[in-house]
């Protein structure tokens, strides 16, 4: 047995409190964790034969266009939500 006390941070404390909503999301992880779902779900309907020949032309660059407008996206509504509207 030890005589140590454990001694817990007071609740009085200078820290800060949490700041509750919204945190910062790295973009640039959402973009590729999207196009990389997108490849899959598209390998997916060519390996099940759901889409073949003609079809892929417009399916293999969705996963690009949909990650684009997403990237898009995600940038000019935390640029907004960062810097403000400017009028």
């Amino acid at each position: 047995m030890s005589d140590e006390t454990l001694y817990l941070p007071d609740e009085s404390s200078d820290r800060p409190e949490r700041e509750t909503g919204w945190h910062p999301v790295n973009v640039g992880h959402l973009v590729m964790g999207l196009v990389f779902l997108c490849a899959v779900v598209a390998w997916a309907l060519i390996q099940t034969d759901t889409v073949s020949g003609h079809d892929l032309r417009w399916l293999l660059p969705l996963p690009w266009v949909i990650g684009g407008a997403v990237g898009l996206t995600a940038a000019a509504v935390s640029g907004v939500r960062r810097h403000g509207v400017r009028r």
